[in-house]
């Protein structure tokens, strides 16, 4: 199957419209669309968007989630049942007029990205040291999760130093973090401190102390009462750029 018909075929169904609208629309003819959508012909990007754009896509959401983001992390082929359902029951809830739906839903609800894909896919935010959003990363959900945590909860915080060099953290390498308030023995840790906000690896020295580990040119160590400790969450992934 194309990806990109797949993408066509998501859009036209979430709209309830027919192969013979959506190729009114577009200026194409309604068997070149049904080839597109079943993978029998090939389609260019820009094509594909032209199409997308003409049954309402933004600029805005194009932005955000690339042709090539969901193409990469989702399996389009399987939301087609789900969506289906939702423009059936839309249908009943609200007869419209099918040459008017594009133009009735202008914004960014009315999108594929994010109004049929929001449960598979989360635009993770990546922070720096001062937590200021600095980028962000697409990750798919899996069964309502990112990593096992809420994926409102997760995020990436961007290594400011080179504490954890001998751990094979390096400056401006990402890591996913996931929300916890108490210490996980041997795992890369976010703590927050009067300084800020830093990266250490933790081991449980007994039940009310951790020792805080860094090794950037030599290995250090220091050992804390978990009352003096603010735990803020356990890092999952890394993302280092190798060049």
């Amino acid at each position: 199957m194309s990806r990109l018909g797949d993408l066509i075929r998501l859009e036209r169904t979430r709209q309830g419209l027919t192969h013979k609208q959506v190729a009114r629309k577009c200026g194409v003819s309604d068997k070149y669309l049904m080839e597109v959508e079943a993978g029998t012909r090939i389609i260019a990007d820009d094509q594909a968007r032209r199409i997308l754009k003409a049954m309402g896509m933004t600029q805005q959401t194009e932005a955000d989630f690339t042709l090539d983001d969901i193409a990469a992390t989702v399996d389009l082929q399987s939301a087609v049942p789900q969506l289906t359902r939702a423009a059936e029951n839309k249908k009943q809830q609200k007869p419209e007029k099918p040459e008017a739906v594009a133009e009735s839903d202008p914004g960014v609800a009315g999108s594929i990205w994010l109004d049929a894909l929001s449960g598979v896919l989360k635009h993770v935010p990546v922070y720096n040291a001062v937590m200021k959003e600095v980028g962000h990363r697409l990750l798919p959900i899996t069964n309502g999760k990112i990593e096992g945590a809420s994926p409102d909860k997760v995020y990436y915080f961007m290594a400011p130093d080179n504490a954890l060099r001998g751990f094979r953290v390096q400056r401006g390498d990402l890591l996913l973090v996931v929300p916890a308030q108490a210490a996980v023995d041997g795992a890369i840790m976010l703590l927050q401190t009067p300084q800020g906000r830093v990266l250490r690896k933790v081991k449980r020295v007994n039940d009310y102390q951790a020792m805080l580990q860094k090794y950037d040119e030599a290995f250090e160590s220091e050992i804390k009462n978990f009352n003096e400790l603010t735990f803020v969450g356990r890092c999952v992934r890394l993302e280092a750029d190798l060049t």
